[in-house]
């Protein structure tokens, strides 16, 4: 199978259909190119529960031993489970999964020892030109001699027990919580972490199944937290969550049934952190979360670092500055005390821990970390990227109360409002976010705003 790696090997990952864009024979090759790439000895590999995970991780580590590298094989876990593998046995990791992609599709989440993210600029291009050449038919380094061997391990438990270190929980109040797996690794995940608390917990969609029979498993798309939100309603429960297909994203629905903003819940954990570290710290955010981030950082006595939307900016970000948490607005937590990697698990602890550790409704509580209006992200669909946001500048270039900075796509802000407009790396969308002192001008400036750029 000739490769065309084009449209497989994205900024931060491996995402593809199978079997029509890679198969197993390729997963071997990429097992091969990232133990050689990453000098690794050894690595740990995980995998959701899509139908082609399991062998797919097998081929993977079969191309792995073969470079010489011992392989310890992990099983179903979350993506954030693996993070937890790579950082606790200090071993660079892959994980099979497609996260919130339909189930057609696999892909690797790669990362070296430490949970260090493995993107374009840090091994993946290296990785993606030696298996476009030995899928081309460059020979492959001569196998090594004896093979590398396979272990299997079991660190559900383990993971569990350290996310429970994390945060204090023993002293809430009874919760009632409605979870979403969305039949997705959250199902894996949830029973064990969350055992033990005094929590009535009501499961929904926790039966592993990679075909996603009652939504797809993207909880930022509102169709698919209604079932959440009509359950958190009907069970008089004090929030919901939802998790992605690999779990490492947790939306967060209050007791009204109403979602949470990101921003809000990053907000709302930030302040925590810095709590638990003496008022002093870092936190990163990206550029769309809102205006109350940096705010509410900085009245805890934190510094905010603002970055480009993506994870492994905020990684890099994370470990330059030695920050202590960073969140970004599609519902990813990066935590200085998880190796600087997401964990939407433990996010969702910090939630609960918060709202069991007083009386009020959480839509109560988070009011005070969601102090403005937002649009949510949206994408039009532009033949010229580039003159459409040329088109918005010159527009709002005449006015003298506008500052421009261009750190990712155009941000264009006055004392009222900002906007964010950036150029998808992998369609030709525009992708617009408008934050503004109350509703009205909020949806103002969306309004004309996506009146310059569809025309």
């Amino acid at each position: 199978m000739v490769a065309d790696l084009s449209q497989l090997v994205k900024a931060y990952d491996v995402r593809g259909l199978v079997p029509d864009q890679w198969d197993e024979s390729l997963a071997e090759l990429f097992g091969a190119a990232f133990v050689q790439v990453t000098a690794a000895e050894a690595i740990v590999i995980g995998h959701d529960m899509r139908p082609t995970s399991p062998a797919m991780a097998d081929a993977f580590a079969r191309g792995a031993t073969a470079r010489g590298a011992d392989v310890t094989l992990i099983g179903l876990c979350s993506t954030d489970q693996l993070y937890y593998a790579s950082g606790a046995l200090d071993l660079p990791g892959a994980m099979f999964t497609a996260s919130h992609n339909p189930a057609q599709y696999n892909g690797i989440k790669m990362c070296r020892a430490g949970a260090a993210p493995v993107g374009q600029d840090t091994g993946l291009a290296e990785i993606r030109a030696l298996v476009e050449q030995w899928s081309d038919g460059a020979p492959l380094p001569p196998a090594s001699t004896p093979p590398g061997t396979i272990t299997e391990r079991d660190t559900l438990t383990d993971y569990a027990a350290h996310l429970l270190g994390l945060v204090d929980l023993t002293a809430i109040r009874p919760l009632k919580v409605v979870v979403d797996a969305g039949n997705g690794m959250g199902g894996h995940t949830v029973p064990t972490v969350l055992a033990g608390l005094p929590l009535d917990v009501v499961p929904l969609y926790f039966d592993l199944d990679g075909t996603f029979p009652n939504h797809e498993a993207n909880p930022l798309e509102p169709k698919n937290i209604v079932d959440l939100q009509a359950r958190v309603r009907a069970e008089g429960a004090d929030l919901g969550l939802a998790f992605d297909g690999d779990a490492d994203r947790c939306f967060v629905v209050d007791e009204r049934g109403e979602g949470v903003s990101p921003s809000a819940i990053t907000a709302l954990v930030a302040a925590r952190e810095l709590a638990r570290n003496g008022g002093e710290g870092t936190v990163i955010h990206n550029l769309i979360t809102s205006w109350s981030v940096p705010e509410v950082v900085r009245e805890n006595g934190g510094t905010p670092v603002r970055t480009r939307v993506g994870h492994s900016f905020i990684k890099t970000e994370m470990a330059r500055h030695g920050a202590i948490f960073g969140g970004e607005h599609s519902a990813h937590y990066y935590f200085r005390d998880f190796w600087n990697a997401d964990t939407g698990m433990l996010a969702a602890l910090h939630v609960l821990a918060a709202l069991g550790g007083q009386d009020a409704p959480l839509s109560k509580l988070v009011a005070e970390y969601d102090r403005y209006a937002g649009s949510g992200e949206i994408n039009s669909t532009v033949a010229d990227q580039a003159a459409s946001v040329a088109k918005v500048k010159q527009t709002y270039g005449t006015r003298e109360d506008v500052t421009f900075d261009a750190l990712d796509g155009l941000t264009v802000t006055t004392a009222d409002w900002w906007f964010n407009l950036r150029a998808s790396n992998t369609e030709p969308l525009l992708r617009l976010n408008v934050e503004a002192r109350d509703e009205k001008t909020m949806k103002a400036v969306r309004d004309e705003v996506l009146n310059l750029i569809r025309g």
